[in-house]
């Protein structure tokens, strides 16, 4: 695939990223995708290597390698390299549909498992996808696909994140009747509320949404199921219903003096956030806005690096970054072999912002907070720590021991937990009897069926926090799991039910 001495002949090369110092006072998207003849270029790296792993999409060690919606990577490289723009569109979005979300905030498993990246860097399949998906969109190959008959058949989804607009897109195309019912003010989810603008431009959302309805599903948004409309009622008026929510209820961190104002939970930070910025009010709570403050974020994964790109355009005066576990290594370690995801270190968008205002990488490692404390007022004025030792156990297990005498006091008049989320919330379980299994819906992958008859689920809701790509995936296969509930037989596609 692709030119067969590509990968000899080019360097590995990503989408050019704009000054951090320039970028920090705005909100648009922080990199700059391929012109044409890079992405040709880029994509002319693919190896003809006979057995691609870039596709496998499975879990190995707890991380996803390979890409989870199994997209045919080396054949749309290869067309790419060939200028066949539309070919190569065609094939990408037999996989995928969304290519303009997850080419711009998917981690790239696929990168990790590029048989090329045995022995150099990898292709750059990630950016080759945006490129693709957003020429789509430029050329006008991307038009409303309306379904020319209906089945008759309804189907209720709850929640508009990836997953629950996946099955809503698959759905929708086998001409069955589909309405989505989203408590929030805009359709998408952590698409729109919990990865901010930089990352991933509104518009871009707002158009795919706009997309899916001009196609034929309904979208009902400030509309909370068990409460804005009863859960009997929605089993009453459709044929099946999919629970897409999401895993919303965030991890607690209960320590003494947790109850400080200036305490927040990273995703009510990135909401607020988002929501200032598209309502264009700058009305923030004055507790949530960083100006002037000096920022602590807990938690090391992306929802903290996205707090601090956030907190920098809003002024803070510092920030850090504190992790529970030690830096990773530069280069993958014995137990971090291909094609597994390489675990290794790196600076993303927000820490290359932070350390060029800042002078220095401000992520803390192996630190345990011990306690908030309070001023006069009830604020939160600082947070203590004591480092920790990662090691093994007498039964190999890895555990954290505190190192005595490493205790110190960071000043802090804004806290951003984001420690993760321990499953999808209870109401809307409750409301319709479905239940869960250790934080969350009871339902087998691959069958997506829950307790209640009709009722599926998918995405984080079901699968436990994730990626965008895997919520893809979900929602994917539940579709066909539904539409051969319904229809007795389904041509929608499935890998899971191959």
């Amino acid at each position: 695939m692709g030119k067969a001495t590509g990968f000899m002949e080019y360097k590995r090369e990503t989408a050019i990223e704009r000054n951090p110092t320039e970028r920090v006072n705005d909100w648009n998207e922080y990199s700059v995708p391929f012109s044409d003849e890079v992405a040709k270029t880029q994509a002319s790296r693919c190896m003809d290597c006979g057995t691609p792993f870039c596709h496998i999409g499975m879990d190995i060690e707890h991380t996803t390698s390979g890409c989870p919606v199994y997209n045919l990577i080396p054949e749309w490289n290869d067309l790419v390299y060939k200028g066949k723009w539309k070919e190569a569109l065609d094939r990408l979005l037999l996989t995928n549909n969304f290519p303009e979300f997850t080419g711009r905030v998917c981690p790239a498993p696929c990168e990790g498992s590029c048989t090329l990246s045995i022995h150099d860097p990898a292709v750059t399949i990630k950016n080759i996808e945006q490129k693709i998906i957003d020429k789509g969109f430029e050329e006008g190959w991307i038009t409303p696909r309306i379904p020319k008959e209906r089945t008759g058949k309804k189907v209720a989804i709850i929640g508009s994140g990836p997953a629950g607009l996946a099955a809503a897109d698959q759905l929708n195309q086998a001409g069955h009747t589909v309405v989505i019912y989203e408590k929030a003010d805009r359709a998408g989810g952590l698409l729109t509320y919990g990865i901010p603008n930089m990352k991933l431009d509104k518009a871009v959302v707002e158009r795919r949404v706009n997309l899916l309805i001009e196609e034929g599903i309904t979208i009902h948004l400030n509309t909370e199921v068990g409460v804005d409309i009863l859960s009997a009622e929605i089993k009453k008026m459709y044929d099946s219903v999919i629970i897409c929510t999401g895993a919303q209820k965030a991890r607690k961190l209960p320590l003494e003096g947790s109850d400080a104002l200036g305490i927040h939970y990273a995703m009510d930070y990135l909401t607020d956030a988002t929501k200032d910025l598209l309502n264009n009010d700058f009305q923030l709570n004055p507790y949530l806005h960083a100006k002037g403050k000096d920022v602590i974020v807990i938690g090391g994964g992306d929802t903290g690096a996205d707090c601090i790109a956030t907190a920098l355009r809003h002024g803070a005066r510092s920030i850090i970054q504190f992790g529970k576990h030690p830096q990773l290594p530069i280069k993958r370690e014995n137990n971090n072999l291909w094609p597994q995801f390489p675990n290794v270190f790196s600076l993303e968008y927000a820490h290359k912002e932070a350390k060029e205002k800042f002078g220095i990488d401000i992520r803390e490692y192996s630190l345990l907070t011990t306690k908030f404390v309070k001023d006069e007022t009830g604020k939160v004025k600082e947070l203590h720590t004591i480092q920790m030792e990662k090691k093994r156990d007498e039964n190999g297990i890895f555990v954290f021991e505190e190192i005595k005498g490493t205790e110190k006091v960071w000043p802090a008049q804004l806290v951003l937990i984001a420690i993760g989320f321990e499953g999808p919330e209870r109401q809307i379980l409750d409301a319709f009897g479905v239940k869960a299994d250790r934080n969350k819906v009871a339902a087998k992958y691959g069958d997506f069926r829950t307790n209640v008859p009709s009722v599926f689920a998918a995405g984080d809701a079901r699968r436990g926090q994730s990626l965008i790509v895997w919520a893809i995936n979900e929602g994917r296969e539940v579709a066909h799991q539904v539409d051969q509930h319904l229809m007795g037989d389904s041509m929608l596609p499935s890998v899971v039910n191959m």
